[in-house]
């Protein structure tokens, strides 16, 4: 369906280009070494792009499994009849455990008061053990590990449970200084190692052939770092939206040819002429030095458009970039028109190309002082994401 006509039904909505994220998909396959598994990440709305709409998706492309942050998103995911494997990589509720094994939904499990938790469910879900490498978010540091192991081993339920220790690299989106990432590697492989000299088996397999636990360390730019993180799955979470984890990977790997796959519009609502001298918005926050056409936009911070984009930002109507007027207010923001051809109804493109002009999140980004994953995933996830 055509932009135009989606603004017959919208005021503001988001495109997923589904020929975008299977291009994406189909470039990580083809990185990933054969073994490894790709896990689509797609806590938080799947970063802006839409929990249900992208995760659907991914999952007719082929996609191996899924990575959310609560247990809410995983069955959500369930109910709408997502069958891949999914892991919550946040804090379960320990009264939700026993939902989480019923709907075959993976728990990640990083203290001592998780492994307390799930020690006490009668049918404990399978879970993921999670190591702090180095990152010092959520964690198991490497001395905490035998004692991880005995509390495990004491109790029979668990130890089949256990089917997933895996790490999260701090900074391997910068490929100019890979040492960190490498340290953290040497850590989590120490810890592996604690393992399976305790009897537990992972990536070898163990004598019997069997196999207690997978091991991953690598997201998107883990996975784009270094092979040797790939090990049995890699967590691609802003790859395969189409967006490069860091500005030097986007500059380092040019034929790496990512494809954003969100776009996002709205229309003009209203269309005046003001004199010169005038005040628009908020505060008195800009005044006009001459006779000015503005176009007012039915979009502002609560939907996502920063309010650090007052007097700063840019969008695209009809292919001209325009710039915004004064505050971006909570659900208006005014654009300067002045010298374009435009009418009411007109098509606003506020992430996404249009003609030979384009606003990346990486532009707003750079503009709010931010990160373009802080941009896309903050965009209102009441408004509707459409497949195109």
């Amino acid at each position: 369906m055509s932009a135009r006509r989606l603004s017959d039904s919208f005021r503001t909505w988001i495109e997923i280009d589904a020929k975008a994220a299977r291009r994406n998909y189909e470039t990580f396959r083809r990185l990933l070494i054969p073994k490894t598994k790709m896990w689509s990440v797609v806590k938080s709305n799947a970063y802006g792009h839409g929990l249900f709409v992208f995760s659907k998706l991914a999952e007719r492309m082929g996609i191996d499994g899924f990575c959310v942050d609560t247990i809410v998103e995983g069955l959500a995911l369930r109910r709408e009849g997502i069958k891949k494997p999914i892991l919550i990589l946040g804090f379960t509720l320990p009264k939700f455990l026993p939902e989480a094994r019923a709907k075959n939904i993976k728990a990640t499990i990083s203290n001592l008061e998780g492994l307390r938790a799930i020690r006490i469910v009668k049918n404990p879900p399978s879970f993921h053990i999670k190591i702090d490498s180095g990152m010092h978010r959520q964690g198991f540091f490497l001395n905490d590990i035998p004692r991880v192991i005995s509390f495990i081993k004491g109790k029979s339920s668990l130890t089949g449970r256990l089917t997933g220790i895996y790490t999260h690299f701090s900074s391997a989106k910068d490929i100019n200084y890979p040492t960190y990432t490498e340290h953290q590697f040497q850590i989590y492989e120490k810890a592996i190692r604690l393992f399976e000299r305790a009897g537990f088996s992972s990536r070898g397999g163990s004598a019997s052939g069997g196999k207690d636990f997978i091991v991953h360390c690598a997201a998107t730019g883990g996975a784009l770092l270094n092979k040797k993180y790939h090990l049995d799955a890699v967590r691609v979470g802003i790859g395969l939206f189409g967006l490069y984890p860091s500005k030097e990977f986007e500059a380092q790997l040019p034929k790496l040819h990512l494809n954003p796959v969100l776009s996002w519009r709205t229309m003009v609502t209203e269309i005046k002429n003001i004199p010169a001298g005038s005040f628009v918005g908020y505060d008195l926050a800009e005044r006009v030095r001459r006779p000015t056409k503005v176009a007012v936009l039915p979009i502002g911070y609560w939907h996502g458009f920063p309010r650090a984009l007052s007097s700063n930002g840019n969008v695209l109507i009809n292919g001209r970039r325009t710039r915004v007027l004064g505050r971006v207010s909570m659900d208006l923001t005014v654009v300067d028109v002045t010298g374009i051809q435009v009418g009411s109804g007109d098509v606003v493109t506020l992430i996404g190309r249009e003609k030979s002009h384009e606003i990346t999140a990486g532009e707003i980004a750079d503009k709010c002082g931010t990160s373009h994953y802080e941009i896309v995933t903050r965009i209102n996830p009441l408004i509707e994401r459409i497949l195109v």
